[in-house]
Formats: structure tokens, C-alpha cells, sequence
């Protein structure tokens, strides 16, 4: 059976792990937590994102534009992250309207594509 999400993970190319520190720990907020030393010479880090994780790992070659794949975070004040992601020159790509959320997505610096969505219920 299976009971929840233990983890997810997006990928940034190999020289990229200070400048996605600065993305998602410095503009962004989440807090990175300690990644096991028996995974540390793989590259990347881990973060918290609520109860939940999201590793960051190093991965080589990949042309992040080319999926659809992507996190959505569930946010409050949809409207002043917009303004703080406009503002660092982030493109914010408007998302298909779903009932009882706003949202919108945008790429990270790595091209990884990011949704976040606010519920309005």
C-alpha cells in the first residue's frame, strides 16, 4: 500500500549547486537539511518544504525545457510572490485556470519548471 510521498526530486546541472542554494534557500526560503554523508559525494542537497522534501541533485546533459515535469508549492499570497519573482526578471508563465486555486508557473534558473498555487477556498 502505498501511503504518501516520502521525497521529490529535480536536477541541476553539476557547477550549479551554490547559485540553486542562492535560488531556493536564499530568494525562495525553504531550508536546506542535512543530506546522509553516505549520498554527499553524488552532489546536490536536500531541502524542506513542510513535512516534505525535495532533493536537489547534479545531473549532466539534460535539456530541462523540453518537460512538462515540475513541483508545484503550495503557497500563500500568490500575488507577492509573483511581484518578488518579477522583480528578480524570472518569466511568469500563467497557468490554465483550475477551480478553487490561482497559480502560475515560472522556470528556475536551471530550467526546471516550478508551479505555485494558491487555493482560494
Amino acid at each position: 500500500m502505498i501511503i504518501g510521498l516520502h521525497h521529490a526530486q529535480i536536477t541541476i546541472p553539476p557547477d550549479a549547486e551554490e547559485a540553486a542554494r542562492q535560488f531556493y534557500c536564499g530568494l525562495l526560503g525553504l531550508s536546506e537539511v542535512p543530506k546522509p554523508e553516505s549520498l554527499q559525494a553524488r552532489g546536490g542537497f536536500w531541502l524542506a518544504v513542510g513535512d516534505d522534501c525535495v532533493h536537489v541533485g547534479v545531473e549532466d546533459g539534460v535539456d530541462r525545457r523540453r518537460t512538462k515535469a515540475h513541483l508545484a508549492y503550495a503557497v500563500t499570497d500568490l500575488e507577492q510572490w509573483r511581484n518578488v519573482l518579477s522583480q528578480q526578471g524570472i518569466e511568469i508563465l500563467e497557468g490554465i485556470p483550475i477551480p478553487g486555486f490561482v497559480r502560475f508557473e515560472f522556470r528556475d534558473p536551471f530550467s526546471n519548471r516550478v508551479e505555485l498555487i494558491e487555493s482560494t477556498t
